[in-house]
């Protein structure tokens, strides 16, 4: 495990930076769109592979969903924090993805994630809080139902908003946590 080589301020640090480029990409997404007007929602229900009746492929969207994949997995995996607040930017400038459709599927990815990474680290002799990891899976279960009903009733130009806010809040302790290495 490399991240366990590295000292765990420097770690925050990393996290955080990676943070403010994430919010500042998300900034320049929504500036661009805004400018631009209301893009065109993209296709989503065409496949990026096909093998019937012939074999077919979107080979620029399958590399772009590998490399954003490859990205986020490297960067979860080496930092151990910060899955949502990868996958659903990636998903959304990566793949052009709206707010809604990005949460979604970010949900089903970080719980696939999640349990490999449990997997991985099972066997590295740090074992998490079960009371903890307990209590934050109700109390994320239940906000989850209801985020997904409120989200259904606000714009998604405003909830892309409302998260790049949040990706540069979630930023801020970090970097204050790391600040005694820069200084």
């Amino acid at each position: 495990m490399a991240s366990t080589l590295v000292p765990e301020t420097v770690l925050m640090a990393a996290f955080a930076v990676l943070m403010l480029v994430v919010g500042g990409l998300m900034t320049w997404r929504l500036v661009r769109r805004s400018a631009r007007g209301i893009a065109a929602r993209p296709e989503l229900d065409e496949p990026i592979i096909t093998f019937r009746p012939r074999f077919a492929c979107a080979c620029p969207r399958a590399l772009m969903v590998l490399l954003a994949a490859t990205v986020v997995g490297l960067l979860t995996g080496f930092l151990g924090v910060g899955g949502g607040f990868l996958v659903v930017p990636a998903l959304m400038l990566a793949l052009g993805l709206p707010m809604r459709y990005a949460a979604g599927t970010s949900l089903v990815v970080i719980t696939i994630t999640s349990a490999a990474a449990l997997a991985v680290r099972a066997g590295s002799g740090i074992s998490p809080d079960w009371s903890a990891v307990l209590l934050l899976t109700v109390v994320a279960a239940v906000g989850a139902v209801v985020g997904a009903r409120f989200a259904g009733k606000v714009d998604s130009r405003r909830l892309s908003a409302a998260f790049t806010v949040l990706v540069f809040g979630v930023a801020v302790c970090p970097a204050i946590q790391a600040l005694p290495v820069f200084v």
